[in-house]
């Protein structure tokens, strides 16, 4: 396997990556890439990151054996890596803790970053409470406004969140005002990129903080003996998917599988695939080469999924050039298909998968019957879905649900108490 195709050479991965950016940003790029490469390498840090990750992340997270899927599916053995468990309910919190010490050993007194379905923000301001740094986080309108809970959580950790309104006002949009205020304040601020994409060095540093997934997966499967068939993971920039199968890159025998969002349908502005269908163009956008759903002028194109996480142009340069390579391989999950597997594991297994995670559920599914019972497959979860609850909700329960809202609006308005047991008993 090429060096480029498992970590960067030079920033690049073949010929996904690299550094477009202004010479303004250039600058604090160079310097994190010389600290990451310093302190990456240092026992204290990576013994303090250890620590960190052992008693406030709640590291290792189980590989859990899930047996009713197993048995309904048919096939192999479905195994589910719970990052949902991991403090603040998904594998965001990885690379944010591990940036945020980065930046307070450079002496970084602000974070910024992005935000698309609210988990990177919501660990971002976590790991800033922890480690007593200020906190900003930018997400797009239409976000906040469909992930309200974690909004609400990222304010209650002591972060400052700014919608954006600019453009589809999604996460893409989110992404550049963080960069034009890294570029004004880059003095005291570091901007913690939630996902393995950008201009290097952030595919290389959260791809580094991440793999801590695939490596212990790889350890409790050889614990157990699990002769692993497939290791499935949703893909929207690429943070979990590039984190659960670092490690398992160079083993050819085993199917890396990536699951993009195929929202409503195949036509462009329908969904979110890059890799599946020939609806992306290489291009650089927001400072890496990559495949993006533009124009030919380079302008973005309309995305579409259900799941905020997963609703975004790009895919991050190593997983672009893994794909190409054929050694990644990716399918396109329809938003009907993502609710159906929530709804297959949380009533068979216990297990709530938040509506990014649930497309690689999803995936799973649909090849688990291809193998004989002695296999496995693994599926990362890369989070819970209770952030989920004001999209899942509307679907599953639609009167209750607008019962529920009207009561509470009703409450609000009239100043009345939650626990007064008359306005219960109304």
């Amino acid at each position: 396997m090429a060096k480029s195709l498992v970590e960067s050479d030079n920033g690049f991965f073949n010929q996904f990556g690299g550094k477009y950016v202004a010479e303004i940003i250039r600058r604090p790029l160079d310097d994190l890439e010389e600290a990451f490469n310093k302190f990456i390498k240092d026992p204290e840090f990576l013994e303090e990151l250890r620590i960190i990750q052992r008693d406030y992340i709640g590291r290792e997270t189980p590989l859990y054996y899930a047996p009713t899927a197993t048995e309904l599916l048919g096939g192999a053995q479905i195994y589910i890596k719970l990052e949902g468990l991991a403090n603040t309910g998904a594998h965001k919190i990885n690379n944010a803790i591990g940036q945020c010490l980065l930046a307070k050993k450079m002496g970084k007194t602000r974070i910024i970053a992005e935000t698309g379905a609210g988990q990177h923000g919501l660990a971002t301001a976590a790991a800033c409470a922890k480690l007593g740094l200020e906190c900003v986080v930018y997400m797009g309108e239409v976000d906040v406004r469909r992930q309200q809970p974690n909004v609400a959580t990222m304010e209650l950790y002591g972060a400052k969140v700014v919608p954006v309104t600019s453009g589809s006002r999604t996460l893409k949009d989110a992404v550049n005002e963080a960069m034009r205020d890294w570029a004004t304040n880059f003095a005291t601020t570091h901007y913690v990129l939630g996902s393995a994409l950008g201009p290097a060095p952030f595919p290389d540093i959260v791809r580094t903080f991440q793999s801590i997934i695939g490596e212990e997966v790889k350890r409790q499967a050889a614990e157990r003996n699990l002769d692993i068939a497939a290791i499935v993971a949703c893909v929207g920039g690429g943070s979990n998917s590039i984190g659960v199968f670092t490690p398992f890159i160079e083993n050819e025998k085993i199917r890396l599988i990536g699951a993009e969002a195929g929202g409503v349908g195949p036509k462009l502005g329908e969904n979110a695939a890059r890799m599946v269908g020939n609806a992306a163009k290489v291009g650089i956008v927001q400072g890496y080469k990559s495949k993006f759903l533009v124009d030919d002028d380079g302008q973005s194109q309309p995305t579409r999924s259900i799941s905020a996480g997963l609703d975004y142009m790009g895919i991050g340069p190593q997983l672009a050039a893994l794909g190409e390579a054929g050694r990644v391989e990716f399918t396109s999950i329809l938003d009907k298909e993502a609710l159906e597997a929530v709804n297959f594991f949380a009533k068979n297994e216990g297990i709530l998968f938040a509506l990014e995670s649930s497309h690689a559920g999803a995936a799973a599914m649909k090849i688990a019957k291809d193998y004989p019972k002695d296999k496995a497959i693994i599926i990362n979860m890369s989070g819970r879905g209770d952030k989920d609850i004001f999209i899942t909700s509307p679907v599953f329960r639609p009167e209750k649900w607008k019962e529920f809202l009207a009561a509470e609006l009703k409450r609000l308005e009239n100043n009345e108490d939650i626990h007064d047991a008359e306005i219960m008993n109304k």
